[in-house]
């Protein structure tokens, strides 16, 4: 057993494994690790199966305990931050819009359409604004007021009729949970994620106007990004505490949209897929950060890699997908 664990655990990695047991039966989770060592950009690698953590490699970067830069999969924690605040009765529901429950947040002179935007037009970036990611990234960051300057911008599509990914949406969405709540989208995290889960959440980048920006920038260690993969997996629950409601779990996953780029359907917050004939949840950020999770198979995967180089469909992101239809999620079912 001490010879498998220090090959599947890696160099530097077992600081992040307190708790978690390691097993060394079939199948050969082996066979992933020689998969993504090729990868260069690809810098952790962790994957449990059936509750135990089966795959713990620090390929290139920090050791697995240690925070990193998780990119665009903080929009599938604020999603899952939304599931709380509704779970909680802090937000009515996502049918409710803007001008229900934070008309502060609407600049003045908006599009009348723009207080009618729902808290699920927000979540499924479905709110028919012009895109702030993309080409219209740095000059939306570099405007004097983010949620102001999302809001203004102009309708390219009517909301509800197709998914524009788009920070701004989920950067407007943090700020709505901000004010409703009275805290910070950093409090809550803390809160309702953090705290039941046992994880570190640290500071990140906050706007102009002090608020976290929501959807991006985000740092999460690949345990802990684990520890919500697991939650996520097992219905909202972790350590027989219930940290989000079955209900809302289960309306999470349900395709509401699709992304034009990925082709993957789209819920609240998570990409969904299917591969090797087992649904996923799927959350991604630049460069290569994922967090997956295939409950039939009793799957979680967190991969993290360098946040500086892109990741397409048809590159490296397409490589990751490839591993884990054509070798993770095969190797799930083989017990």
């Amino acid at each position: 057993m001490a010879t498998r664990r220090a090959f599947l655990v890696g160099a530097g990695a077992a600081a992040g494994m307190a708790g978690w047991p390691l097993r060394a039966d079939a199948p050969d989770w082996g066979r992933v690790v020689d998969a993504a060592r090729p990868m260069d950009q690809m810098r952790g690698l962790v994957i449990a199966h059936r509750g135990d953590v089966v795959v713990a490699e620090a390929l290139r970067g920090p050791a697995l305990d240690r925070a990193v830069n998780i990119k665009s999969v903080s929009k599938t924690i604020v999603g899952a931050l939304t599931g709380a605040a509704v779970d909680r009765g802090v937000v009515p529901g996502v049918t409710a819009s803007l001008a229900d429950v934070a008309p502060g947040l609407i600049p003045s002179g908006a599009d009348p359409r723009v207080g009618a935007l729902t808290l699920e037009h927000l979540v499924t970036m479905q709110a028919g604004l012009e895109r702030t990611s993309g080409a219209g990234y740095g000059p939306w960051i570099a405007s004097r007021n983010w949620v102001a300057n999302a809001l203004t911008r102009p309708f390219v599509a009517e909301p509800g009729q197709g998914m524009l990914y788009s920070t701004g949406s989920f950067h407007v969405l943090g700020a709505v949970l901000a004010e409703v709540s009275g805290r910070s989208l950093l409090a809550l995290a803390r809160d309702w994620l953090g705290s039941p889960l046992g994880i570190e959440v640290p500071p990140w980048t906050r706007d102009p106007q002090g608020y976290f920006l929501g959807g991006n920038e985000m740092a999460l260690s690949p345990m802990a990004m684990l520890r919500f993969a697991e939650m996520t997996r097992l219905g909202g629950a972790w350590n027989g505490q219930q940290v989000l409601s079955p209900e809302w779990m289960a309306a999470a996953l349900v395709p509401r949209t699709r992304s034009q780029f990925s082709g993957l359907a789209y819920g609240y917050g998570w990409f969904l897929g299917e591969a090797d004939g087992a649904r996923f949840a799927l959350a991604r950020g630049y460069g290569g950060q994922v967090i997956a999770v295939a409950p039939e198979r009793a799957l979680s995967i967190v991969i993290t890699s360098d946040p500086t180089r892109p990741a397409r469909s048809g590159g490296y992101f397409g490589d990751l997908m490839a591993l884990i239809s054509d070798t993770v999620l095969p190797l799930s079912r083989a017990v």
